[in-house]
């Protein structure tokens, strides 16, 4: 079903860039947005108005427990809870859900709760007929009370326009105890400081395991109020907390009652500073406006040319969702909530964020931003260093400034070295070498985290790789992954190394980097288990998974086996040279499809063969044929993902967003190329989508791809010039992009021998 949108144009123009005429061109790029997308399937988005980046998340919230719960709101659903504030982004866990608001009529149905109903008891239904999403504005008419709900935000504040019927029985639930996925509440509290102004805080123990957040609520209107407090036994016997306030007034037909909120991770003060700072009135129509303005700010930094809408559509969507994360964290005031769980006066003109998907963004969310805003991703990049310093050692996917220890490898050291070798370090370079050097290291002492993380944050397995040389697979879990990416990660390091003068290190690290080859299986040429006796581990299936408990990572053998991004050249001549490395490639695009295993990965999706676009380790192995000397293979295998991945449908997404990676790839694609490693200022080229894109970069300078005889069936490049050179190989440099210039490709519909 096709969403309906609301097509916001302000008065002021946006997106003005040079032409060859006198007229100034108008673009409206939050029309080509659909935040619908990604709210199927699995993607996990939500639609609720955002701003880039911003501190605050409010969004519908359609269900509560399930994988498909991660963000609250899943396009299948038929009703709504309410509307909270706080929500992650195409995740593949759950947190957050804070400060749920639900307008009522009549009587509020608020008892009576349990663990079964994915709808709390005043829920409404709803339909998308009478839905609308766009950048910074979202609408829905709720059945059950005939109220019109209306929501839009700045960074750290939300506003909402509900437009009552008539009925002297109106109100809000303001409910506290509500999360995503019922999460353990701590503690919590409501006060009401007049009859317009509410205000309160809570804690919650889940992914994050100490996650801390304030509010600061007030009414358009005078409110009576009943504050409800009670506890609901589960099967178990356990005791949960309920606590909500009920607010209750009378309504004229259509009265509009608006309602401002300002959320912040360090006290009430924090979110009622929020909120007089960044909306001091009641003036909903210029929060939506000021929205709609970043977000075509934002979205200009690219212009497409296409006849094709609905690519069009799919690209501006992307970039949208590149931008939702990592999210401020830094109240107007200047204080944020440190990674020591201390509060902290920072500058608020040097902001620190949270939500760090690392394991998923530095393959390309960071990298696109390298090209797109620099000084953004060093932003994120001086938040990282400062996180380090407050609790010891780089967060593994930092959630409101908590370690959850999720996931694998130490890729805030990516960030930092792309950063250094594109000319983009903005930061105290030897600073980031300690600080990456201790990642690297086995060590648990001096890290503020929960010891039930610790183990995780600080794996066992960065011992044995740095002691025994790898990781055997009988004394840690996901042993070949990770071992694959520490040799990366590392690989990261010998560059630092050397550019603080650390040979010594340099050499060590280099040498790290190379451990890679130990767990090739040449008999089976697959990378391996290994155990602490140096033998393979046994049975061996390819295709087996066991998520999260096995060798591998949200993967399979046939997956990691190609995750050697900064030695491609040494992964080519370890499977036997270009002609054997090919034909193990070709087969992982033609392998039958089928898993097996006691609990396969639901994160395997999307795929091809078994190369799996739906999940991140995959992402940049279509472009190792660029390496072989077979470009033309990559240009059709791109091609092919962008067609049988993308859609401009809330199913859209062939697996999790993942805080924008998943978009981050399709934007870098449809451009024409792709990092295969972050930290070597490379980009190998794939099969340009459009017929000519500008990339704006933030000097004043624009880079622009063309694509000549460009169509669906001529996917194949003929030939390409490089600011009038042409060019003989499929790869350009960083300084390439950031110099300005024109890349210009003909295109053909058959294979062609250009790049090799």
């Amino acid at each position: 079903m096709k969403m309906k949108k609301l097509i916001f144009v302000p008065l002021l123009a946006f997106g003005l860039f040079a032409c060859n005429t006198a007229e100034i061109a108008e673009t409206d790029y939050t029309s080509m947005v659909d935040p619908f997308i990604g709210t199927g399937g699995h993607g996990h988005t939500f639609p609720g108005p955002v701003v880039p980046n911003g501190m605050i998340q409010p969004s519908p919230d359609t269900r509560i427990d399930g994988w498909d719960a991660c963000s609250g709101y899943y396009y299948e659903d038929s009703s709504i809870n309410g509307f909270s504030h706080t929500h992650v982004s195409g995740t593949g866990c759950a947190d957050y859900g804070d400060i749920l608001i639900m307008p009522t009529v009549g009587e509020q149905d608020y008892k009576n709760q349990d663990l079964i109903s994915q709808s709390l008891p005043y829920a409404s239904s709803f339909s998308h007929e009478n839905e609308v999403a766009v950048p910074g504005y979202y609408s829905v008419f709720l059945d059950r009370y005939s109220v019109k709900a209306e929501l839009s935000s700045t960074k750290r504040a939300a506003i909402h326009r509900y437009t009552f019927p008539q009925s002297d029985n109106s109100g809000f639930i303001v409910d506290m105890d509500y999360s995503i996925q019922r999460q353990r509440n701590m503690d919590m509290n409501i006060d009401v400081l007049s009859d317009t102004e509410i205000c309160g805080y809570k804690t919650t123990k889940y992914w994050a395991f100490d996650q801390q957040i304030a509010f600061y609520a007030k009414f358009s209107k005078p409110f009576t109020y009943e504050i409800y407090t009670d506890t609901m036994t589960v099967n178990n016997g356990k005791k949960l907390p309920l606590y909500k306030a009920l607010l209750k007034f009378e309504t004229a037909k259509d009265e509009q009652i608006l309602v401002k909120v300002g959320v912040s991770a360090v006290d009430v003060e924090g979110a009622r500073k929020n909120v007089e700072a960044e909306i001091p009135e009641w003036d909903f129509e210029k929060v939506r406006t000021d929205a709609h303005n970043e977000w075509n700010k934002y979205l200009s930094k690219i212009d497409i040319k296409t006849a094709d809408a609905k690519n069009k559509e799919i690209f501006y969507t992307a970039l949208y969702h590149t931008a939702i994360s990592p999210n401020l964290f830094t109240d107007v005031d200047g204080r944020y909530l440190g990674m020591d769980l201390e509060v902290h006066q920072g500058n608020v003109d040097k902001p620190v964020y949270t939500i760090f998907s690392l394991w998923d963004t530095f393959r390309a969310l960071h990298p696109l931003l390298s090209i797109i805003d620099p000084k953004l991703n060093n932003d994120f990049i001086t938040s990282l260093l400062l996180k380090h310093k407050e609790g010891g050692v780089f967060p593994m996917w930092d959630l409101a400034s908590n370690y959850t220890g999720t996931m694998i490898g130490y890729h805030a050291v990516s960030l930092i070295a792309d950063a250094y070798t594109k000319g983009n370090a903005d930061f105290d370079l030897k600073e980031a070498y300690e600080a990456c050097l201790r990642a690297a290291e086995y060590d648990t002492t001096g890290i503020k985290c929960p010891a039930a993380v610790l183990p995780h944050l600080m794996p066992k397995a960065k011992y044995y790789k740095n002691t025994l040389g790898y990781v055997p697979c009988d004394k840690d879990n996901e042993s070949v992954a990770k071992a694959l990416e520490y040799a990366y990660n590392d690989y990261c390091i010998s560059i630092l190394a050397e550019a603080n003068n650390d040979m010594e290190n340099a050499e060590k690290y280099k040498d790290y980097s190379k451990a890679y080859q130990k767990y090739f299986d040449k008999s089976t040429r697959f990378m391996r288990g290994l155990d602490s006796k140096g033998k393979w581990r046994t049975p061996f299936n390819p295709r087996s998974s066991n998520h999260r408990n096995d060798d591998y990572c949200e993967g399979t053998a046939w997956q990691w086996t190609w995750f050697v991004p900064h030695d491609v050249d040494g992964l080519i001549e370890l499977m036997g040279g270009k002609t054997q490395f090919i034909e193990k490639l070709d087969s992982l695009f033609t392998a039958d499809s089928s898993l097996e295993g006691d609990l396969v990965s639901a994160d395997i999706t999307g795929l091809i063969g078994q190369y799996a676009h739906g999940n991140e380790p995959s992402h940049h192995i279509i472009h190792l044929y660029n390496y072989a000397d077979q470009p033309w293979k990559t240009q059709e295998l791109v091609d092919s993902v962008f067609h049988s991945q993308y859609f401009n449908a809330p199913d859209g997404l062939s697996g999790n967003e993942d805080c924008g990676q998943m978009s981050a790839w399709y934007i870098m694609n449809s451009i024409g190329f792709y990092q295969v490693c972050p930290g070597k200022p490379v980009y190998s080229i794939g099969r340009p989508l459009f017929d000519e894109v500008t990339v704006n970069l933030s000097d004043n300078k624009q880079f622009v791809v063309k694509a000549l005889n460009n169509s669906k069936e001529n996917k194949y490049i003929e030939k390409a010039v490089l600011n009038g050179v042409p060019l003989e190989k499929p790869f350009i440099s960083h300084e390439d992009i950031k110099n300005g210039g024109v890349l210009e490709f003909t295109m053909t519909s058959q294979p062609t021998k250009w790049g090799i």
